[in-house]
């Protein structure tokens, strides 16, 4: 009998998978904005309670037909499930000591809130939890604040003593992301013919920070620089390349150059062929579907970027999801608790609910 039907009777190991999230339908939009503005770890705004319902009012019509356009909803979910049923089969084979393993959804701003991922997991009888962020960047804007909800969650549900915690706090340049991203990308530069990609430049686009942010120390800009620069080596450095920052919201400074720029600069310079790789984005959803596909490329096509190719998200492919399974497989492996780069917090950061929760995890080695 093989390890893991031996272990069917016992509690899964959870692989708890973080991240935004977003509306699965149009009706979810305006709470999800509200949730999203009113979350005090992504940004500071005076008086955020009302503002935070002055701005879902206000962006909620536009943003709608965004995910009208994209056919009524984020995929986001969709996609989160199928990687993460792929990967706990996955896991169940190439790991059976700690199997059944089962995955779980904590997203941030709407369904499956992470209350409702711990109350699954606690039905359950959950005794032991990887949180596996998708966000393979650290930023405390992303991956910080949904260890600080988690951290709030398991406090205010007692589960801070009965269940051994740990976490995947990043995984910037793992091999199998690398591979998974190299292989989409010489995919759509195959679609050119051999002169065409003679002339071909990537841009990889990531969702940008506030600059405040960023001079605060937060290591995302590195860690995004990292991947780029293990994603060109893999492709032997064949291809120029440029990273640029999609997103930006309201009239603070951000972090450039934006893509839109990098297009339109590109475009007056006369380069016909450009591939865009969504570098930050594991799985498709409104900054793939609407921002890079409607707005980018149509614009970039109108300026005569004729060979524009967005690169598909990973989704499901199955290099990336066998990636996932291995990352998952290496941390249990190594008995980490989290990375080496999870204690260090912001050389300017003042949150006490940041302090606290790097404290928790770190120290959760029951």
């Amino acid at each position: 009998m093989s390890t893991a039907n031996q272990n069917v009777n016992r509690p899964p190991t959870a692989v708890l998978l973080t991240n935004m999230g977003g509306p699965a339908t149009l009706d979810d939009v305006h709470n999800f904005l509200h949730n999203l503005f009113s979350d005090r770890d992504l940004m500071q705004l005076p008086f955020q309670n009302y503002l935070s319902k002055f701005i879902a009012y206000r962006r909620t019509p536009k943003i709608k037909e965004q995910y009208a356009a994209i056919g009524g909803g984020s995929p986001i979910l969709h996609w989160t499930r199928k990687q993460g049923q792929a990967m706990e089969k996955i896991l169940d084979k190439i790991r059976p000591e700690t199997a059944p393993h089962k995955h779980y959804i904590a997203f941030r701003y709407v369904e499956p809130y992470t209350s409702t991922a711990l109350e699954q997991m606690k039905a359950d009888g959950v005794e032991r939890a990887v949180v596996f962020t998708q966000y393979p960047q650290y930023s405390c804007s992303t991956t910080g604040s949904s260890l600080n909800e988690l951290y709030r969650g398991v406090s205010e549900m007692g589960m801070d003593k009965n269940v051994r915690w740990s976490i995947i706090d990043r995984w910037p340049t793992h091999p199998g992301f690398i591979e998974a991203t190299a292989k989409k990308i010489e995919a759509k530069m195959a679609e050119y013919t051999p002169e065409e990609r003679e002339t071909a430049l990537i841009m990889f686009s990531a969702h940008s920070l506030p600059m405040s942010v960023v001079n605060r120390g937060d290591p995302y800009p590195a860690e995004v620089a990292a991947t780029v620069d293990h994603v060109m080596k893999r492709l032997d450095n064949k291809y120029p390349h440029r990273l640029c920052w999609q997103s930006q919201v309201g009239p603070m400074p951000w972090l450039g150059p934006q893509t839109v720029d990098a297009i339109r600069g590109l475009a007056a310079k006369g380069q016909k062929n450009v591939v865009v790789v969504p570098i930050a984005f594991t799985s498709d959803h409104i900054e793939t579907l609407f921002e890079l596909d409607h707005e980018y490329g149509k614009e970039a096509k109108e300026l005569g970027i004729s060979g524009w190719k967005r690169v598909d998200a990973l989704n499901d492919d199955e290099t990336f999801t066998q990636a996932m399974a291995d990352i998952v497989k290496e941390h249990l492996d190594k008995n980490e608790v989290t990375s080496n780069q999870w204690p260090l917090r912001c050389p300017d950061c003042e949150s006490d609910v940041c302090e606290e929760t790097r404290e928790f995890f770190t120290d959760n080695k029951s």
